[in-house]
């Protein structure tokens, strides 16, 4: 059984979920704000140190189409940042609909008003898409 964390990258806030490649669940956790796309430091080596993934999972924002654009090459760039600092091996995921299917999970839980509530939430329930994903098409691991 290993842990893998899950990385919705986004410019302002990087959504953040955790996984277990035994029951193939994940659970959301507190979105690490960034400036720019490039989070926090600290809070990065903390959860890092914390959780110690096998693996790591990088959603791509991908245009409908499936052509890449400049956040595509944003969150590899994540990705391979990760990979170099904290020696893990990671892998990409396409995540396109995934902030829909977060929102919609959401506001299934609470209405409009848990929407606007937490901007981070969003972002860290996309990242639990992000990882579901991965274990759908990866259910050798």
């Amino acid at each position: 059984m290993s842990t893998i964390l899950a990385f919705d990258f986004g410019t302002s806030h990087i959504g953040i979920a955790t996984g277990s490649s035994f029951t193939k669940s994940a659970t959301p956790r507190q979105a690490l704000k960034a400036r720019d796309g490039i989070p926090d430091e600290i809070s990065l080596n903390k959860l890092m140190k914390e959780w110690q993934p096998s693996k790591c999972v990088v959603g791509l924002p991908l245009n409908a189409d499936g052509t890449e654009q400049d956040m595509t090459k944003r969150a590899r760039r994540f990705g391979n940042r990760l990979s170099q600092k904290f020696k893990v091996k990671v892998e990409f995921v396409d995540e396109r609909y995934t902030s829909v299917a977060a929102k919609e999970h959401i506001f299934s839980q609470g209405g409009f008003r848990a929407l606007v509530s937490d901007k981070g939430r969003i972002d860290s329930e996309s990242a639990c898409e992000i990882l579901e994903q991965y274990f759908a098409e990866h259910d050798d691991e």
